[in-house]
């Protein structure tokens, strides 16, 4: 699907958001953390996009950003969340795989402080 070229996406790092508006709405977010100790790995948990706005390439257009922010960033991105793991497969050239002790430090975290999300 192509991304929409009105799709602007922000990101809010204090409540572990990035979210895309499209037209000035809401449209999609991803659900993520930063890995202890910082500046750790970006961790996406869920990606979660409004009905009206399926088959638009929100989701496509969020998980190509969150992956953009890591590499500007210079830390790697754990995708916990299975769309953006899928999107990862699809994409190597964009999502390099994160290392395996990376994964599972990750979910242990998740696992440990579920009050995140």
């Amino acid at each position: 699907m192509a991304e929409n070229a009105a799709t602007e996406i922000g990101d809010d790092r204090e409540h572990g958001t990035l979210t895309a508006c499209v037209n000035g709405e809401a449209a999609g977010t991803i659900a993520y953390f930063v890995m202890d100790p910082a500046p750790g790995a970006l961790v996406a948990v869920h990606t979660v996009v409004r009905p009206e706005h399926e088959g638009k390439g929100v989701a496509g257009a969020l998980v190509r950003k969150f992956y953009a922010i890591a590499a500007q960033e210079g830390v790697p991105v754990v995708p916990l969340c299975p769309y953006a793991a899928k999107w990862a497969q699809r994409h190597p050239e964009e999502a390099p795989e994160a290392p395996e002790e990376l994964v599972r430090e990750a979910g242990r975290q998740l696992k440990d402080h579920p009050e995140m999300f």
